[in-house]
């Protein structure tokens, strides 16, 4: 099974005064195509802090992420930009929808904002849309929808560019139990339907225990539980 990404002796430090507050502290990992992987681990330890420099979000202190055996740190700040644009789709806890835009307009938006006619790119949207189950929701505006369909919207935009991998920072986190309940089902099914590779991160041990593989982080550490 082959690699999409890939962290190598991965550490992030920041400094708080004359404090240095090591998070990460040398994590090897590798996310194989196709799986669900999820990370687990208390508030403050680092999850999202991986999350976001697995997908180039934010850059590590030292140590390297790979994206097919290409290591980010060698590449053009351009190639960085248009992997973390095409091959990467993010799903956060708040949804990070533009209010003045319409569903289908929200899951266009990479296309719209590539300057595409959105004649070209509708019936994609459409067709994202009604696998997260909102076919009958395409001109509401995020006001007008629940958080959970709100939910759906930002995943189905996160799929909008046929991304190697999904990554889902604590997606239920801003969601009533039953509603998110639903949204982890929807993310579970599309890995398997749509064999979309996933990375999950939660501090919900119950959900992660139901990934391919799961990773707890402690005291900067990845420590396999399962897989």
């Amino acid at each position: 099974m082959s690699n999409v990404l890939e962290c190598r002796k991965l550490v992030k430090t920041f400094h708080d005064g004359s404090r240095e507050l090591r998070i990460l502290r040398g994590i090897d990992l590798a996310v194989n195509e196709g799986e669900a992987l999820a990370i687990s681990g208390p508030s403050g330890v680092g999850k999202s802090t991986l999350l976001h420099i697995i997908g180039t979000l934010d850059r590590p202190t030292s140590g390297q992420v790979l994206f097919r055996d290409q290591p980010f740190g060698k590449m053009s700040r351009t190639d960085v930009n248009r992997i973390r644009n095409q091959e990467i789709g993010f799903v956060f806890q708040f949804y990070h929808l533009l209010p003045e835009f319409t569903a289908l307009e929200n899951v266009m938006m990479p296309a719209l904002c590539r300057g595409a006619r959105r004649s070209a790119w509708r019936a994609r949207a459409e067709d994202l849309l009604n696998k997260v189950g909102l076919a009958e929701r395409l001109t509401h505006k995020p006001g007008m929808l629940s958080g959970g369909e709100q939910q759906r919207v930002a995943i189905a935009r996160a799929l909008f560019n046929e991304p190697s991998v999904v990554l889902a920072d604590e997606p239920t986190g801003n969601l009533d139990e039953k509603t998110g309940e639903g949204i982890i089902e929807l993310l579970w099914n599309l890995n398997r339907s749509e064999n979309v590779t996933l990375v999950l991160v939660s501090h919900d041990e119950t959900l992660a225990e139901r990934a391919d593989r799961w990773v707890h982080l402690h005291e900067g550490h990845a420590q396999l539980r399962k897989g």
